[in-house]
């Protein structure tokens, strides 16, 4: 069976030349800072994540262009699109949206190919610059620069969730990656998991060298479990083997739909196990804090209480945390954490319906209205929530300036307060809308 067919497209000079070289881990189409240097199609057998593919590069197109150069190109690039299993649109993400890139989307739409978007240049992501992206109406944009290599990953596992075959099951597993830092425990809780010694076990910190993916099932439910390296600092990562791990265990948490962050509660919550956390929660995802080797603890009544207490101080940064404290080697309430997981999984997963959001967020503004900033004061005209897994909500509003962070907190916090949205992120996004639009609340 030929392997799939993954064509990148976008109009001219967005990088996919670039992004083609990246893909086939070597320099095969030339790039250069202006447009029409790719013309024919060029292409390279590649593989991600065991599956193998041919991507192709093209032209840039110019639908509208009447120069028989361009419209060579435009041929070569309907030929691949016609071939191809899968299509990649690329934008540049530091330019506005033009014509092109609509009429582009356009006639993807009406191919009916799988299309994965992709927003290139992104050197410094953050939620709200793909927002406008969505108006090409061809689902979720994801965010990459393919000059430094960051988000092709996120790309290509959009890509390879599209082939045909093999991925339903995949796509029924609950991801759950194990990750924290060297012998803070993360095998023996995944071998008590599984039930049995998946992983290798030892006080040797860095005995686990690579993301270690174990499929099982529990009770009907499906799941894999990936055992990562541990994540030491930077200055104490001092081999290339272990650079690579470390890299792997950051890709594990990338990938994963949930994270289990498995601290030593005998050595007590460190700058690295808080770094590591902010990374998870840098990526948005759903996570459980595993507090292990609670046997090794001297307890009374609040020993939990001040544990607790210590947790929201050093993480006030994700005070949504969840949080449960098992003994691996014991078994101590280790059958909570996969219960847990998948409740912060679910709350990831939740959407509020346009008209119940508009109404608390409404009734939110009313009580507390926000603070006037050089005598002018923030309007929110109207709320949606485009996504999930974190849950992501935008404002309209007349000033994004006017959104201060303590209201942006304030009305986290009320969300947080109608609806269950522990152990997961929650994204709050402003959009500029002027003023005269309907819809206003207030």
């Amino acid at each position: 069976m030929a392997n799939p067919l993954v064509a990148i497209v976008g109009r001219p000079n967005v990088g996919k030349s670039t992004l083609f070289n990246k893909i086939a881990g070597r320099k095969i189409s030339i790039t250069e800072n202006r447009p029409g240097v790719t013309r024919d199609r060029l292409y390279a057998d590649a593989v991600w994540r065991g599956k193998k593919f041919t991507v192709v590069d093209t032209g840039g197109i110019e639908l509208k262009s009447d120069d028989n150069m361009w419209k060579e190109i435009l041929r070569q690039a309907d030929a691949a699109i016609d071939m191809a299993q899968v299509i990649v649109l690329l934008v540049d993400g530091k330019e506005e949206l033009t014509s092109s890139d609509y009429d582009v989307a356009e006639k993807l739409r009406r191919s009916k190919k799988p299309v994965v978007l992709g927003v290139n240049k992104i050197d410094n992501f953050s939620p709200d610059k793909l927002f406008e992206y969505y108006a090409l109406g061809l689902g979720e944009p994801v965010a990459l620069s393919a000059e430094h290599s960051s988000g092709v990953g996120d790309l290509l596992d959009e890509v390879v969730a599209h082939f045909e075959g093999g991925d339903e099951e995949e796509h029924d597993r609950l991801k759950i990656a194990v990750v924290g830092k060297p012998n803070a425990g993360k095998s023996s809780l995944v071998n008590r998991l599984l039930g049995f010694e998946r992983t290798i076990v030892t006080d040797v910190a860095g005995t686990t060298r690579d993301a270690v993916d174990t499929p099982f099932e529990l009770d009907g439910r499906k799941y894999t479990l990936i055992d990562t390296a541990g994540i030491r600092k930077k200055k104490n990562v001092n081999d290339d083997v272990e650079y690579y791990s470390v890299l792997r265990a950051f890709d594990a948490v990338r990938r994963a739909d949930v994270c289990l962050l498995v601290v030593d509660s005998s050595e007590g919550l460190t700058e690295q196990d808080v770094k590591i956390i902010g990374y998870v929660h840098e990526q948005g995802k759903p996570s459980v804090i595993v507090m292990n080797k609670w046997d090794l603890i001297e307890k009374d009544t609040n020993t939990v209480n001040k544990f607790e207490a210590k947790l929201k101080t050093d993480l006030s940064f994700m005070d949504y945390f969840r949080s449960v404290y098992i003994s691996a080697k014991t078994g101590q309430r280790a059958e909570k954490v996969l219960r847990l997981a998948c409740e912060v999984y679910e709350n990831a997963n939740r959407r509020i319906t346009t008209g119940t959001l508009n109404d608390l967020i409404l009734d939110a503004v009313r009580t507390n209205e926000p603070a006037s900033v050089n005598g002018r004061r923030l309007k929110i005209y109207y709320c949606s929530q485009p996504s999930v897994c974190p849950p992501t909500f935008v404002l309209f509003v007349n000033d994004e300036q006017l959104m201060h962070f303590s209201y942006r907190r304030y009305l986290e916090n009320v969300l947080r307060r109608s609806f269950d949205f522990s152990g997961t992120p929650v994204r709050i996004v402003t959009r500029n809308r002027g003023e005269n639009e309907s819809g206003m609340m207030g």
